[in-house]
């Protein structure tokens, strides 16, 4: 089993203590490894190393953890860096979501203009990240969770020598989502999912070996005589009329003016709501790293128990050469027909010894090739203008996304979008 140095960027955050136990988990997979938890809070950081350590000594797991807020010091000689982190933290993810409403416009952390200044914020300080890994860690392999995670590995591979795999639970969730939703078995569905990230669609989708859509289809028409919940309705509604599962997130496309009435109605965002939650978290592992066995409880800890495990399972297959197939964000390489070559997008691929070969996965359904296309153009533009630090082009990807209606529209968003994130945005960006 492989002995790696890994470093996480984000390894003061609510999410980490669940990233570790999901490491603790596989500990015999990374026996005699050191995991180096990054954070510019010092606090945290050194509450979330305690833990982490009780939580490796109470099972036994041949981890080493360490921790430390100089970012050059934690990436020196890394096999792996696994990057999660939130630059503003959900103050500007609060910006992200609140103001575009003001314009009639969907603004969320990875979608419409919210998005897009996730990725402006994201990539500033990726470009710092990858500018030390080609410096101290040269033979390391960047594993990117940072938000959006297609945007930010389309700017690392198209400007810097550093390999990068983005990742994303979503090809696995968003069908088995749905037809929970809808009273099925998840266990008996089988998927193969491709796209962009948040943007991917089923080209395969059996229930019990057989296609899932005649049932759907019942289902639908048993639900639009309920009173189902809405978001069901859609995603079920949008999955037959389009004959593929889509990712969830392709509903703030179809349902835009729906869903953009009901976010302007509600008295919270999604931000608010997690900020509001956020003190809990920080007393349960405070409360945990009191004790000889630390037990972290699903309904208190940011994502669950186990956080970030898709990235140790790619980890995990990547440096043990275990062959599997996962979901993952990379360059098209002719995966996905009609898609530019250098394209990141997020297909099945054979995660083997240092290699991901990306599996030729055929086309995207016809009635939603064109908005992923449109959307891809959006993500190779994003990325950039971020990068090169060009207001210019930063407002032609900004105008380019299909959330946005207009340019005179885009402009003011710009405008008041940047003010608001000025301390997060290089000096060319504001």
């Amino acid at each position: 089993m492989a002995s790696l140095n890994i470093a996480y960027i984000g390894g003061g955050s609510t999410r980490a203590p669940g990233t570790v136990a999901s490491f603790i988990l596989q500990g015999e997979n990374f026996k005699g490894s050191t995991i180096t938890l990054i954070d510019q809070h010092q606090d945290r950081l050194e509450l979330v190393g305690h833990l982490a350590r009780k939580m490796a000594a109470a099972h036994g797991t041949d981890i080493r953890i360490c921790t430390t807020t100089n970012l050059e010091k934690g990436l020196r000689d890394a096999n792996a860096v696994l990057s999660s982190f939130r630059p503003g933290g959900f103050e500007a993810r609060f910006l992200d979501e609140s103001i575009p409403l003001k314009y009639g416009v969907i603004g969320q952390e990875t979608q419409g203009p919210g998005g897009f200044f996730m990725a402006l914020r994201s990539i500033k300080v990726i470009k710092h990240i990858v500018a030390l890994m080609e410096k101290v860690a040269s033979k390391a392999t960047l594993f990117n969770y940072t938000n959006p995670v297609n945007i930010v590995a389309q700017a690392v591979r198209d400007y810097s020598s550093v390999p990068v795999i983005s990742l994303c639970e979503g090809p696995i969730v968003f069908p088995q989502e749905l037809v929970s939703r809808v009273g099925l078995d998840p266990k008996k569905l089988e998927t193969i999912m491709i796209g962009l990230n948040h943007a991917c669609w089923s080209t395969e989708h059996l229930y019990k070996g057989e296609d899932v859509m005649p049932l759907l289809e019942e289902k639908l028409e048993t639900l639009q005589q309920s009173n189902a919940d809405k978001e069901t309705l859609r995603r079920l509604e949008l999955a037959v009329t389009m004959r593929s599962i889509p990712a969830s997130y392709m509903n703030y496309y179809y349902y835009r003016d729906e869903i953009l009435q009901e976010l302007q109605a509600k008295p919270t965002t999604r931000a608010r709501d997690i900020m509001a939650a956020v003190p809990d978290y920080w007393q349960h592992y405070e409360e945990q790293a009191q004790q000889d066995n630390p037990v972290l409880e699903p309904e208190r800890s940011r994502g669950g128990i186990f956080e970030l495990e898709l990235a140790v399972d790619v980890m995990d297959s990547f440096f043990n050469d275990k062959k599997e197939v996962w979901t993952l964000n990379v360059p098209n390489r002719g995966a996905i027909a009609g898609m530019p070559q250098g394209r990141v997008v997020e297909v099945p691929c054979v995660v083997g010894k240092n290699q991901i070969t990306p599996l030729v996965s055929g086309s995207l359904p016809a009635p939603v090739r064109g908005l992923v296309g449109a959307l891809g153009e959006y993500q190779e533009l994003t990325a950039r203008a971020a990068w090169e630090e060009n207001k210019h082009v930063a407002l032609q990807a900004l105008v380019s996304n299909p959330l946005v209606p207009s340019l005179e529209i885009a402009k003011e968003l710009y405008k008041e979008m940047s003010i608001a994130h000025a301390d997060y945005l290089p000096e060319g960006l504001r």
